[in-house]
């Protein structure tokens, strides 16, 4: 890092004031074996300890890296720990406020200070998507030629944002969410650690499962409500941070409901039998009760996708592609944004027509398998593709169905003993009524008899 007077002042008056710089501040990790989370990036040899100068001899040098995860998962806690653990020169840019011209006099300060003293320079660019392809296309000379090892930070999918030639010379590593237990561990370090709270208050088990949820997977915001909630409790006295100081101090109510309990499950079963019985409003006070809570976005979006076939099916075809999208946009962007992108789901599945034929019909298709109602494969639809099979009578007299002009062959295809066995029977709901004439039409060109 290279501070200018200022910044060295605030630097020096945190190290004599430690409570003068914010607890999230406070509790970051020194070392990479102090980060939390993240272990699938941290292994020996990984990319990140080579910027550190853990075994990074020999005459491969360390690769640029640009670290994709959702806020508060440790992107700029791991850029901090290279700065103070890499006798590399070290500076910091952000996308936000930097351009062009910043990162030109990094790039010519890299070069001189590699060619005068043979220091490497480490550039740390946070929020890396809100370049423009011309302020990243000027990283690249820099990047190609090793002047500088970039550090970049997003929130957004990097295929999108950051253009090919910079994703090319670099590695991405993408950074998962953080797990409950991995935010526990950080709350209970902050709470006892001499740079943080000190052991002054504690946290019950009440208050600490709150605070799990409201911090949705971001360690940023956990520690901050924790600082927050400590400073009321202090404020009246008490020895603990009680789940009524919690809830005064971060303006939200501990909603009843145990991720891994009753409420887990009837919650999610309401939503979707709201969903089913077309009560929007209702499917949306379930959705939101389960992301107040801190429900996992893609646990949610997964049963919107089991929804869409088992209550809508082909009565509106594009439910499920709707539910599939959502969960794709889920995985790629987190909360909070996820809120919107499944209220969009919920909304349209809500008022879908519905029909459960689908379901009902790979149901009595699989009873009939169950109960043995198999029967061989018709001859004439066996393969005939390898040698001898004609001998056998292997698709012999099979009809190609595209050689006739309505593009049907009235022929058997189900097994002898299923024959006549209609499992699909379509409503007359929403688009599922073509889908019912067209059975209609086919099976009567099939030659089929009505069972």
């Amino acid at each position: 890092m290279e501070p200018d007077l200022f910044t060295a002042a605030a630097e020096e008056r945190q190290e004599k004031d430690p409570s003068s710089s914010p607890l999230a501040v406070r509790m970051r990790p020194r070392t990479l074996d102090e980060v939390v989370g993240q272990q699938h990036l941290l292994k020996p040899g990984s990319p990140l300890r080579r910027l550190v100068g853990e075994g990074a001899g020999g005459p491969a040098g360390a690769s640029s890296v640009i670290l994709w995860g959702p806020p508060g998962t440790g992107k700029t806690t791991l850029a901090y720990v290279v700065s103070k653990a890499t006798d590399k020169r070290f500076v910091e840019l952000s996308a936000i406020t930097a351009g062009v011209k910043e990162v030109r006099a990094v790039i010519e300060g890299a070069r001189r200070a590699t060619g005068g003293f043979g220091k490497e320079t480490v550039l740390f660019l946070d929020e890396i998507h809100r370049f423009s392809k011309a302020q990243q296309d000027s990283l690249l000379p820099a990047v190609e030629n090793r002047w500088i090892t970039l550090i970049a930070a997003t929130t957004e999918n990097p295929y999108f944002s950051v253009i090919s030639p910079l994703l090319s010379r670099s590695l991405l590593l993408t950074l998962e969410p953080l797990t409950d237990d991995d935010l526990r561990a950080l709350l209970r370090r902050a709470l006892s650690d001499e740079r943080g709270l000190r052991g002054a208050v504690t946290l019950p088990e009440d208050s600490e499962n709150h605070l799990l949820r409201i911090a949705g997977g971001d360690a940023r915001r956990a520690l901050t409500a924790l600082e927050a909630a400590a400073g009321a409790a202090l404020d009246k006295g008490e020895p603990d941070i009680t789940l009524q100081t919690l809830e005064e101090t971060v303006d939200r109510a501990a909603v009843t409901y145990d991720r891994d309990g009753d409420q887990h499950y009837d919650v999610a079963s309401a939503l979707i039998k709201s969903i089913r019985g077309s009560d929007v409003d209702a499917a949306l006070h379930y959705l939101a009760r389960m992301i107040d809570a801190g429900e996992d976005p893609r646990f949610i979006a997964r049963r919107l996708m089991i929804s869409a076939s088992e209550d809508i099916g082909l009565a509106d075809p594009n439910a499920l592609p709707i539910a599939v999208a959502a969960a794709q946009a889920v995985a790629m962007i987190g909360f909070p944004e996820a809120a919107l992108t499944l209220s969009h789901a919920t909304i349209a599945l809500a008022l879908a027509p519905k029909s459960n034929a689908a379901t009902t019909a790979i149901g009595a298709a699989m009873e009939d398998v169950r109960k043995g109602h198999a029967g061989p494969v018709p001859m004439h639809l066996r393969d005939g593709h390898y040698k001898g099979a004609a001998k056998l009578g292997h698709a012999q007299g099979y009809v190609y169905p595209h050689d006739l002009p309505e593009g049907i062959a009235e022929q058997r295809y189900a097994p002898e003993e299923l024959k006549d066995r209609e499992y699909y029977e379509p409503t007359r709901h929403g688009a599922e009524a073509r889908y019912a004439d067209a059975v209609e039409w086919t099976r009567k060109h099939l030659g089929r008899k009505r069972s």
